[in-house]
């Protein structure tokens, strides 16, 4: 399974590669008031790749760190339940949510 991950990632990379070099022609980003921005077309495509993967990632980050305080939380009402219950931190029964 090992061979079969790496050899994907080479060809992936291979693919990727290929496109970088096809498509190297040089364009003109316009913006207001007359700014522009010259490069080539695989660095902008990278760019606002990479711009969009960390407005997503962002875009996420709420609800990860939301959901992270609701289990510490979880974990901290199950260790309080156990401990009036009496049953040792080896031995934890199992508590239905109410």
């Amino acid at each position: 399974m090992r061979y079969l991950n790496w050899l994907l990632r080479a060809l992936l990379f291979i693919a990727l590669l290929g496109f970088a070099v096809k498509n190297d022609q040089p364009i003109t980003l316009n913006y207001f008031f007359g700014y522009e921005w010259q490069s080539s077309l695989v660095v902008v495509l990278l760019l606002f790749f990479a711009a969009g993967a960390m407005v997503g990632v962002l875009a996420m980050l709420v609800t990860v760190l939301q959901q992270r305080r609701e289990i510490a939380r979880l974990k901290r009402d199950i260790r309080v339940k156990n401990k009036l219950a009496g049953v040792g931190e080896t031995q934890q029964i199992p508590i239905q949510p109410s």
